[in-house]
């Protein structure tokens, strides 16, 4: 193998190695993302698109020339017969087989340039995606805590208003018994009085009906002694006749 194609198939090699790496499950796209940003990345990757671009003219004029390699010997036109001369035979089989097996290096290499550059695209934009996937969930999960905290203070105030409200009324209710229990105590007042007025009515009452008892009883008492008199002068009137 020519040092052109040395190095080629240790590239597909160093390529297929760099795709193992980058599909490691256990490798996070924020760590690749933090390896892709370190200085020495950094610097690298100021030149990415040239290099890229030298890589990529490389392959395919080695790929190119593999596809000439190997047309040119899968049709051989010399006009040695070749069932006649094994040796000659085996070294255009041999020929071929490097024309082709050369045609397969640089086309996997080429094709693979292509994937590791898809690749690390695709792995930092999920980092960056993660990234803001996270940074989002924080920002949602920070409005949440703030509007419950609202809500909460809402409530409180809610509830502060109706103890208030709650106040009031009782205040309401206890101005309310208040001057009923005023009105309660002027009428109990004027009651006790009308009471009062009513027993001296009845004292006074009382005393008239005492006296007029015993000046019933005292007319009856003179009307006996009267009707006694009476009837002792009829009868010495009797007596005399």
């Amino acid at each position: 193998m020519t040092l052109q194609w040395t190095f080629i198939a240790y590239f597909l090699y160093s390529e297929i190695a760099l795709i193992v790496v980058l599909l490691l499950p256990f490798i996070s796209p924020a760590r690749w993302q933090t390896v892709f940003r370190s200085n020495l990345v950094a610097k690298v990757a100021k030149f990415s698109n040239i290099y890229f671009n030298v890589f990529i003219l490389l392959l395919l004029v080695l790929f190119g020339d593999a596809i000439r390699e190997e047309r040119k010997y899968s049709e051989p036109t010399s006009v040695v017969d070749l069932k006649h001369n094994p040796d000659t035979e085996n070294l255009a089989h041999m020929k071929m087989f490097r024309a082709q097996r050369n045609l397969y290096i640089s086309g996997f290499a080429l094709f693979l340039w292509f994937v590791i550059r898809r690749l690390v695209t695709l792995i930092s934009t999920q980092a960056q995606l993660q990234a803001q996937a996270e940074a989002s969930t924080k920002q949602a999960k920070g409005a949440s805590d703030q509007a419950k905290k609202l809500m909460d203070e809402i409530e409180n105030l809610k509830n502060m208003a109706k103890l208030e409200d709650t106040d009031l009324d009782a205040v309401k209710r206890e101005k309310d018994l208040a001057h009923d229990l005023d009105d309660a105590q002027q009428e109990l007042k004027k009651l006790k009085k009308e009471l009062q007025s009513k027993e001296l009515d009845f004292n006074t009452l009382k005393k008239q009906s005492e006296g007029t008892n015993k000046e019933y009883d005292r007319l009856l008492n003179e009307l006996a002694a009267t009707q006694a008199k009476l009837e002792a002068s009829a009868g010495g009137d009797k007596k005399s006749n």
